[in-house]
């Protein structure tokens, strides 16, 4: 046997063990920097380009869908999990529909046997007052960000901080209203949706105050690092409530930043700022708004709109 077969030899023999253990390198420039090609299913070198491995083997579905609606019907798996259920969605649902698998009525005897099982279904789904409170805690949740239109990500980050909230044992000597609600004020600040304390007492069974101290208080235990509201995330809501043009918009956004970098926001009210640069901005703009319609949209004082308004005109060296 020749050196360089031995050597050749030698190199399979490392490749085969490497392989063994997990670690790949490319054969021809010992690059480990491999990269898996989706469409063609082969393993190929970044470097140099060589196909190290191919026929690799695919582990998405074998059939193929062109639409959200065809892959529902070819799709054999259920729901994905969700925090937003006390069950997570992984209970099994039987369908309210008295029809067999074929799309036939079902006869009396069988359907008088299907209600029994969706009533025990849905008893045996809570095993516990426990369960039954987070049941209900859950269901209040949804139905405020439904009402408050929030996406759904602020739903699932407004579970986890109730269940977390649970898990610490920071409900006992609160209504489960309250904690909910305060969770959804957490989950829309933490998400950057900007609702204020009013607009989330408003959909809630529970009065601002005591929302406002339940959320410091769940804040304060379970250590959320919540950063203070942008009053620029209040503005295009309230110019498109409004009517307003872009114009008046982005005159806002530059009072609010100009003023913010003096040093005027400190300790104000989010919304009572933006309502104030919104007016002046419209005043600017020649877009007149009064002070009273420019309140009833952010849920503020006229007299409110007037302090911030004086201050920020002030600010940017205008005089009215």
């Amino acid at each position: 046997m020749t050196r360089s077969t031995r050597q050749r030899e030698r190199e399979r023999e490392t490749q085969q063990t490497s392989e063994d253990e997990g670690v790949r390198a490319c054969p021809e420039c010992s690059s480990e920097d491999l990269v898996k090609s989706s469409d063609r299913g082969e393993l190929v070198c970044d470097d140099c380009g060589l196909v190290v491995e191919e026929g690799s083997i695919d582990p998405g579905p074998e059939w193929r869908a062109f639409n959200h609606q065809e892959r529902q019907q070819k799709s054999r798996v259920g729901a994905p999990t969700t925090q937003t259920m006390h069950d997570k969605g992984l209970t099994t649902t039987i369908d309210w529909k008295d029809k067999d698998a074929y799309g036939r009525s079902i006869s009396s005897k069988k359907r008088s046997q299907m209600h029994r099982l969706r009533k025990w279904q849905e008893r045996i789904r809570t095993k516990d007052a426990g369960e039954r409170n987070l049941q209900f805690a859950l269901s209040e949740i949804d139905r405020m960000a439904s009402a408050l239109g929030v996406p759904r990500s602020v739903r699932e980050v407004a579970s986890v901080i109730y269940r977390r909230a649970l898990k610490e044992d920071l409900i006992r000597g609160r209504s489960i209203e309250g904690v909910a609600t305060s969770a959804l004020y957490a989950a829309c600040r933490k998400e950057g949706i900007p609702r204020s304390l009013e607009e989330i007492s408003e959909v809630s069974r529970v009065e601002r105050k005591e929302i406002g101290r339940t959320y410091r208080y769940i804040s304060q235990e379970l250590g959320l690092e919540m950063r203070p509201v942008d009053p620029k995330k209040y503005v295009p809501r309230f110019c498109s409530e409004l009517e307003l043009s872009e114009e008046v918009q982005s005159k806002a956004n530059e009072i609010i930043e100009t003023t913010a970098e003096q040093g005027l926001l400190s300790g104000k009210s989010p919304t009572g700022y933006a309502a104030a640069a919104i007016y002046a901005a419209s005043l600017l703009c020649n877009e007149k708004k009064t002070q009273r319609e420019v309140a009833d949209v952010a849920q503020v004082t006229e007299v409110t709109i007037r302090n911030r308004y004086q201050e920020q005109i002030e600010a940017m060296g205008i005089h009215s």
